[in-house]
């Protein structure tokens, strides 16, 4: 509390000169201490700490037999390299002159752009977008809860028939277009992707693409 403190000055007698008054403060700081403590933990407690951003990226378990490739129904495969370069196929690989007479797998090349990366993930997993978007047409309808939609929508993209996608890249590839690569998953609703070795068949077409 601030005090005020008045000293009449002077003497006493009845002639005497009679002096200014002369007034000292003193301000008591404790409620304004007080008050900032107050106000530093209310916005301690209120306020949200920023969390660490972090991609979460499957890898498929190991087969026993390292010569046994891995076979995925629906599997669509990206393959990266140097100065941007993105090729890919669908299906199983298939290498020239193989036991099951399957034709050679070729390697299609396309980009990060809209038009590219973007709308082949569109149009190979538009079963699952569709499904989804049936499903968040009900939430906005309040049709079903919060939580029964991102569970559905999980399970549609966890489905059996639902697309997978293999990421591979060899050494000159960039971090920045694998992690492009698997946002632009997560935007499309890739429920199934992994991170897997190349086969050294699959390096061979991208080392002749690389060179035409």
């Amino acid at each position: 509390m601030a005090e005020v403190n008045t000293d009449s000055g002077g003497g006493g007698g009845k002639h005497a000169k009679k002096r200014a008054k002369k007034s000292s403060t003193k301000i008591d700081m404790t409620p304004m201490v007080d008050l900032a403590f107050l106000l530093l933990t209310f916005f301690v407690l209120t306020s949200t700490f920023s969390k660490p951003k972090m991609m979460e990226i499957s890898y498929p378990a190991k087969p026993k037999d390292k010569s046994e490739n891995m076979k995925v129904n629906n599997a669509l495969t990206f393959i990266m390299s140097d100065d941007n370069a993105l090729y890919y196929y669908y299906g199983e690989f298939y290498p020239e002159a193989n036991p099951a007479g399957k034709p050679p797998t070729k390697l299609e090349r396309t980009d990060f752009s809209d038009e590219g990366l973007h709308k082949l993930l569109l149009d190979y997993n538009k079963p699952t977008i569709e499904a989804i978007k049936k499903l968040k047409d009900q939430y906005e309808r309040a049709e079903i809860a919060d939580t029964t939609f991102k569970r559905l929508a999980i399970k549609e993209q966890g489905k059996k028939e639902a697309l997978t996608v293999l990421v591979k890249a060899d050494d000159k590839a960039t971090y920045k277009n694998v992690i492009d690569l698997i946002d632009e998953l997560n935007i499309c609703n890739i429920g199934k992707y992994a991170v897997v070795d190349m086969m050294p068949q699959e390096l061979s077409l991208v080392n002749a693409a690389n060179n035409k």
